[in-house]
């Protein structure tokens, strides 16, 4: 028997020495572990002074991972050490085991960690429903709580920051977004796209060499004043912006110089094709929203030549109260072809020939 104890806290606490393994009960669904802290002595928190005075025992029982499919239910027995400084405010202690157990603590550090994993991937109701898959039982609420017991997480000094705006509100609301270009990872966020909150916050970080940064003034305003010493360079997205900017403007100047380029023929004919060609109408025979607005157009006609009210042809064929009126007014399916696609003309629409 104490072969298998031995066995089983190198398998469930394999880096815990603090506890010793009395009695296991195993079945087919639970996995029933009774132990106990070895701890003879402990420091108090609130003074440090150490105490091997034992004031009593109570028994635990912390919620675990499962192991091979099954539950493990703890019953871990800890001592109450008595605090020997008499003008300490705490009496009485008990020495938590590292890597096991924490104050008030109702789950395993094992299992607070895989939970919060967990939550940090999927969030709250997705995680749980995860969670008892693997036969964690927690609540969304729960998961959310434990991703937000998590400490934050040391960010180091960032050497290249990329800086551009976010929108809280597009058009209205504004701020400023920081972004790790090493690591591709946000760094902060800025209430504001001011150049003073962007100076105010490179201030603070004297190791940033290079901002990358978008190409609105008050960005380099920011930079300049925060961080002299840094280099300002654009992001690969803007220096594409911008070279595209700059050949749209380029054939927008010389665009006299596609005439020269284009016969006078082809020009000829161009201008020659009238305009109720059903070969040049946005949407021709074979087009799916062309056929599918054809195809609505005569069943709703149909029903009202047969004599169907507009709410009865609304409720047959599934469309709003709107859309049966727009198909009734409508005479023929080409008054409905309008949009984003009708009558669109481009200023190289003559030179496409």
């Amino acid at each position: 028997m104490e072969d298998v104890a031995l066995r089983l806290k190198a398998l469930l606490f394999p880096s815990i020495t603090d506890i010793s393994v009395l009695s296991v009960d195993v079945n087919i669904e639970i996995v029933r572990v009774e132990a106990q802290c070895t701890k003879i002595g402990a420091a108090c928190p609130g003074c440090g002074a150490w105490s091997t005075r034992v004031h009593s025992s109570y028994l635990r029982f912390p919620a675990d991972a499962p192991s091979a499919g099954r539950s493990v239910v703890l019953q871990l027995r800890v001592r109450r050490f008595r605090c020997r400084n008499t003008l300490c405010h705490r009496r009485t202690f008990v020495k938590q085991i590292s890597g096991l157990t924490r104050r008030y603590g109702q789950r395993t550090e094992r299992l607070r960690s895989a939970l919060a994993a967990v939550g940090l991937a999927l969030a709250g109701r997705a995680g749980a429903r995860l969670a008892a898959v693997l036969g964690l039982s927690v609540s969304r609420c729960a998961v959310l709580r434990l991703v937000d017991a998590l400490p934050e997480p040391v960010v180091p000094e960032p050497r290249v920051v990329g800086v551009d705006e976010y929108a809280t509100r597009k058009g209205r609301h504004y701020g400023t977004v920081l972004v790790g270009v090493e690591t591709r990872r946000p760094i902060d966020l800025l209430p504001d796209r001011e150049a003073s909150t962007l100076a105010a916050w490179l201030a603070q970080r004297p190791g940033v060499e290079v901002v990358c940064r978008g190409r609105a003034p008050f960005f380099a305003e920011g930079a300049a004043a925060g961080a002299p010493q840094a280099v300002q360079v654009a992001d690969r997205w803007h220096l594409w912006n911008n070279l595209s900017e700059a050949a749209e403007q380029s054939v927008a100047q010389h665009r006299r110089c596609l005439r020269v380029l284009t016969p006078a023929a082809s020009h000829a004919e161009a201008e020659n094709v009238p305009p109720s060609d059903p070969s040049v109408s946005p949407w021709p025979t074979g087009h799916r929203f062309a056929d599918r607005t054809r195809a609505r157009h005569a069943a709703v006609h149909a029903l009202l030549e047969a004599g169907h009210s507009m709410r009865s042809v609304q409720r047959q064929l599934g469309m709003s109260r709107h859309t049966v009126r727009k198909f009734a007014d409508a005479a023929k399916p080409e008054d409905l072809f309008t949009g984003q696609w009708q009558n669109r003309s481009s200023g190289v629409d003559d030179y496409k020939p």
